[in-house]
């Protein structure tokens, strides 16, 4: 990633100042989802966040002007990272289904690195109307994009069952890859992240025709 973050618009339109770095904005992530984490959205001001990522208020609200704004950017930072991830490996293998496989490995690892983001994300990324219900579906469109370009790489590789909708096993794959991980976390920490992998690729391999 680089240094310094480009131009960016959350839910209420506004624009990241050209100051702001991405070290200090990471800080605020981390800060944010493990504040979030334990009480909810709601339940956590811009002061104690301020305060854990050691940045003023005034800087928070000078960089994003509110508590809304400011959780909007933090999941659109979160969602960049976890892109980030998701692209990098997906040119490791020649064939498609490992390809898919590394995907969906990267996109555990980041609940594991961030789990209270993919709470938050599961907690709020249905509530309608919601707060952020905008940057969620930007955002949701974004990764699916990415998993949908993995879909039809697998679909040029191998014999599929073209009537499986791909817009619904897109979306199974995305949905099963929080409910999995989240799982995993939260009652199962025993399991492996490679068992828990697994059972997500189950959704492709029945995709695919022996």
């Amino acid at each position: 990633m680089s240094t310094t973050e480009p131009a960016a618009t959350g839910t209420a339109g506004k624009k990241l100042r050209p100051g702001r770095t991405n070290a200090t904005k990471q800080r605020l992530f981390e800060a944010s989802m493990e504040l979030i984490g334990e009480r909810g959205a709601a339940g956590v001001t811009v002061d104690e966040i301020a305060a854990a990522a050691g940045v003023s208020k005034g800087t928070v609200y000078y960089n994003f002007g509110s508590k809304s704004d400011l959780i909007a950017q933090l999941l659109r930072h979160g969602v960049d990272i976890m892109l980030v991830r998701l692209q990098d490996v997906q040119g490791q293998s020649s064939d498609p289904l490992e390809s898919m496989q590394n995907m969906v490995g990267q996109a555990m690892e980041f609940m594991d690195d961030y789990p209270s983001f993919a709470r938050l994300w599961v907690s709020e990324n249905w509530r309608t109307p919601g707060e952020w219900s905008a940057v969620f579906a930007e955002l949701r469109a974004e990764l699916l994009a990415v998993i949908g370009s993995a879909v039809e790489r697998v679909a040029a590789g191998y014999t599929v069952d073209t009537s499986i909708a791909r817009g619904s096993l897109e979306a199974a794959i995305f949905g099963a890859i929080f409910v999995v991980g989240l799982d995993r976390q939260t009652y199962n920490p025993e399991r492996t992240r490679e068992q828990s992998v697994a059972a997500v690729m189950t959704i492709m391999h029945g995709y695919v025709i022996k």
